[in-house]
C-alpha cells in the first residue's frame, strides 16, 4: 500500500487502499440505519483521545443494540496500523463504525450476532488557524432520548442535523444554533458549543439531548486547569445572543470561534485563542 492514497479501509480482518465496498444491498443497516461510528483525528504527528473515541464507538455499538467486536486496543491497534500508510504530516479522520448485517425476527431490529466491523482512515486537512464560524437560529431541535438514540454516535441522527445546516446556509450563515425539546440551547448542529461572559466559559449542561463530546470535556479540563471557571448549567438563546465570546469544540475541527450570531458581529476572543492554544499544547504531548 503507497504512501499518498487518500483513504484505506479495514474490513474482513485487512487494510485495502481506498473507499471498500462494506455493505450489500440486502443489509440490515443498508435500509434501516442501524449503523453507529466515531471519529478521531490524526495531527502534527499525534492522535489526541484516540482511546476515549475507540471506546465510545463500543459504547455506541451496545446503545444501538448491537454487539461491539474489537476491544478498544485492538481498535487502536489497527489505526495505528493504517496510519502508517500516510505521512507523518498527514491529517487524518479516523472512523471506526459498527453496523448489523442481519435482522433479528422482529425484522426491525438488527441481530446483534450480525454485527460488522469496519475502521476508515481518510485524509482531511485541519481547517486553517483563522478559521470561524457564523450561527443562527433553526426550526428543528435536538431530540429526547424518549425519541431518539441520542445516547450514541449513530449515523440515523445526522439526516435531522442535515436539515439544520440546509436552513442555516439557505439563511446565509455556517451553522445552526441548537436547542433541545424544552426550548434550551444544546449544541450547534455539528459540534458543542461554549460562550464566554465577563471571563467565565459558561456551556450546556449534558441533559440526554446531546453527546458530552470528548474534545468538548478535554477543553473544558484544560481551561479548568489554566485558572479559568467552567460552568456546566442550562442556557437561553438570549444568553449567546448576549454573550462576550463563542466558540464550538468538536473532533473534526477542535476549537472554533464563532464571529457572528444572527445580525450580531464578533470578534475571535481571548478566551477561545486560549482554548484553542491549550489544546494544541496538550496534544503535542498527549
Amino acid at each position: 500500500m503507497a504512501v499518498g492514497e487518500k483513504i484505506f479501509t479495514f474490513f474482513n480482518e485487512k487494510w485495502e487502499k481506498g473507499n471498500t465496498p462494506i455493505m450489500g444491498a440486502a443489509d440490515h443497516a443498508t435500509w434501516l440505519g442501524t449503523l453507529v461510528f466515531d471519529g478521531a483525528r490524526k495531527f502534527n504527528g499525534v492522535s489526541p483521545d484516540l482511546e476515549a473515541h475507540c471506546e465510545r464507538v463500543n459504547q455506541s455499538a451496545i446503545a444501538m443494540g448491537l454487539k461491539p467486536t474489537v476491544s478498544t486496543a485492538a481498535m487502536m491497534e489497527i489505526t495505528h496500523e493504517g496510519l502508517a500508510n500516510y505521512s507523518a504530516d498527514d491529517a487524518i479522520y479516523i472512523r471506526p463504525m459498527y453496523w448489523s448485517k442481519e435482522s433479528d425476527a422482529t425484522v426491525v431490529s438488527g441481530d446483534p450476532d450480525s454485527t460488522q466491523f469496519a475502521l476508515c482512515l481518510e485524509s482531511i486537512p485541519m481547517p486553517d488557524a483563522e478559521a470561524s464560524m457564523t450561527l443562527t437560529t433553526t426550526t428543528f431541535c435536538r431530540p429526547l432520548l424518549s425519541m431518539q438514540l441520542v445516547n450514541a454516535k449513530a449515523a440515523c441522527l445526522y439526516p435531522h442535523n442535515a436539515r439544520m445546516l440546509r436552513e442555516a446556509n439557505g439563511k446565509g450563515f455556517k451553522n445552526a444554533l441548537v436547542c433541545d425539546a424544552l426550548g434550551n440551547v444544546a449544541e450547534t448542529a455539528t459540534s458543542n458549543i461554549m460562550m464566554v461572559k465577563d471571563g467565565e466559559v459558561f456551556t450546556p449542561v449534558p441533559n440526554g439531548t446531546f453527546l458530552n463530546g470528548i474534545t468538548r470535556k478535554r477543553v473544558a479540563k484544560l481551561l479548568q486547569e489554566d485558572g479559568t471557571t467552567v460552568h456546566e448549567c442550562t442556557l437561553s438563546l438570549d444568553d449567546f445572543r448576549s454573550a462576550d465570546e463563542i466558540f464550538a469544540t468538536g473532533n473534526l475541527s477542535k476549537v472554533t470561534p464563532v464571529t457572528q450570531i444572527e445580525d450580531r458581529h464578533l470578534q475571535a476572543g481571548p478566551v477561545a485563542r486560549q482554548a484553542r492554544e491549550l489544546y494544541w499544547d496538550w496534544a503535542a504531548t498527549s
